[in-house]
């Protein structure tokens, strides 16, 4: 068996086993700094239930996945290969945004951080930093992919840059508005990452398929602590550093709209939010959903969250399948 394949067999495991051993530390200190989530007022009455139960938990696995990419990408980067280590600090930027918003939150005991201005324009320096380091580093082209018909259009780079840097803040929060039910935004992203990582072997991107892997096993540890009734919840920590992940692996791996099939949950999730909005204003109070996001949508209509959860990350792995499908061409 290639090494490669060991190593990432391995990077799943180890971060496995090392987010459950940092899951009880971190959950025991968030619990001494009494760092509870404040429960929006307008969610689903029976959420308020979920007010105080720590959060910031995406430090755990955060944490977890990125010792073992340090470690077990040591040797690669040792030879020059730093595409894992990109992709995790990347990640690492919006994960320390959401930090702030998420420490904000629990010092004033609200559920506001971080104004949107403040986010986007720190999410958008930090997607524009990573575009034009990979694109100086070699690993980035602007030649956008087209998925399942196979074709390849060369354009400027400097309208790939704003198009790819507004397709990143837009794929993070996104994934930031999934996180609002116990295991949701863990399980759909589980998927994700494991698709990456299958897809990275295959293509023989093997490096870079350490840090899919690795955070598939962190995220897989830290559903023991998230899934309902959940222990401890992500928080603008862990969701911006998954969203940040799904977005830069897109790119690192020069396809961005495979983002679209992978990230469908993530898609359904925002345009749900975008009409619920748009609908409320051009009818002057009315409300096309019950209860936007999707999953409270769903909620509302008699859905559990274990069922959200499943039925979620089903489709999103049916829809990975039919990504793979649809990339056969690719390389």
């Amino acid at each position: 068996m290639d090494l490669m394949y060991i190593l990432t067999g391995a990077a799943l495991l180890a971060s496995f086993l090392l987010t459950l051993v940092i899951g009880r530390f971190v959950l025991a200190e968030l619990r001494k700094l009494k760092a509870g989530q404040e429960i929006r007022q307008d969610g689903p009455t029976w959420h308020a239930g979920k007010a105080g139960t720590p959060t910031m938990g995406g430090i755990m696995f955060i944490l977890g996945a990125g010792v073992v990419v340090f470690i077990l990408g040591w040797g690669p980067m040792l030879q020059g290969e730093f595409t894992h280590l990109y992709v995790y600090l990347f990640a690492m930027c919006f994960g320390l945004i959401g930090f702030v918003d998420d420490y904000r939150k629990v010092r004033q005991h609200q559920n506001e951080g971080l104004t949107a201005k403040q986010k986007f324009l720190l999410q958008l320096a930090a997607a524009v930093v990573f575009l034009v380091l990979m694109r100086y580093e070699g690993l980035l082209t602007n030649e956008l992919y087209i998925p399942f018909v196979n074709a390849t259009f060369t354009i400027n780079w400097v309208v790939y840059l704003v198009f790819a840097a507004f397709v990143i803040v837009g794929c993070v929060n996104a994934v930031n508005l999934t996180d609002g039910i116990d295991g949701l935004a863990t399980g759909v992203t589980f998927v994700v990452m494991v698709f990456f990582t299958v897809t990275a072997l295959l293509w023989k991107m093997t490096t870079l398929a350490l840090f899919p892997a690795a955070l598939a096993g962190g995220l897989a540890a830290f559903f023991v602590y998230n899934h309902h009734p959940a222990k401890v919840f992500m928080g603008d920590t862990g969701s911006l550093f998954l969203g940040g992940a799904v977005a830069a692996l897109g790119f690192a791996m020069d396809m961005p709209l495979i983002l679209i099939p992978v990230g469908i949950i993530y898609i359904a999730e925002t345009m749900s939010d975008i009409i619920q909005v748009a609908y409320f204003k051009a009818t002057h109070g009315k409300r096309f959903f019950k209860m936007a996001p999707l999953h409270h949508h769903l909620e509302l209509s008699g859905w559990s969250e274990a069922k959200l959860v499943t039925v979620f990350s089903g489709i999103t792995l049916i829809f990975c399948v039919l990504a793979y499908l649809g990339i056969q061409g690719r390389y």
